[in-house]
């Protein structure tokens, strides 16, 4: 089985029950095969499926510590999945600053963070995804998130710290796909 197709049935099994949470990493990883043109053709693959899995999380069964990203990447890691997607959902969408105020920045440490097209392309492909599976513009998606969470919890805090690190995540992966056709790559119960 491929790195995508484990990764979609993966992320099916421990999501379908967790809220729209399904929808939403479905749609990411749509999004990620929509701009995977502006990664290198090497992670292409490895793009699309840390975005269906970036929020496993939030799955009950996994959720140790209450922070998705290192709930997640800790999981993942178990599992034997690529050491680079642990790393990619761990630091994904700035998680590093809600880490901070949650205090667990020595535990999210142990997974080495990425600056590349590749992390900017999945954090792109998680923030251009509503909650409910549509796809949705960036200043859509971070009011949405500010408004979900209330002014004063970790959340809406982390996100409003954050939002000029997000934005240029979404700014260089539009500008890396420039007029380069887009490279898709077909989910599992969709080809």
């Amino acid at each position: 089985m491929g790195l995508i197709a484990w990764a979609e049935r993966t992320a099916g099994m421990l999501l379908a029950d967790v809220g729209t949470r399904w929808a939403h990493v479905r749609c990411a990883g749509m999004q990620a095969a929509a701009v995977a043109a502006a990664v290198p053709p090497q992670d292409r693959e490895l793009l699309v499926a840390s975005a269906l899995v970036h929020d496993i999380g939030y799955a009950p069964a996994l959720s140790h510590t209450g922070f998705h990203p290192l709930d997640g990447a800790r999981w993942l890691r178990s599992q034997g999945a690529p050491e680079r997607m642990a790393c990619l959902v761990a630091h994904h969408t700035a998680a590093a600053i809600e880490a901070d105020r949650r205090g667990l920045t020595s535990e999210l440490q142990a997974f080495e963070q990425e600056e590349s097209a590749t992390a900017d392309a999945l954090w792109y492909a998680d923030l251009t995804s509503g909650p409910d599976g549509s796809t949705i513009t960036f200043q859509r998606r971070a009011g949405e998130i500010l408004d979900r969470y209330e002014p004063g919890s970790i959340v809406h805090d982390s996100i409003s710290e954050a939002l000029p690190l997000l934005r240029g995540a979404v700014e260089r992966t539009q500008g890396r796909l420039g007029s380069q056709p887009r490279w898709g790559v077909p989910l599992g119960s969709r080809a």
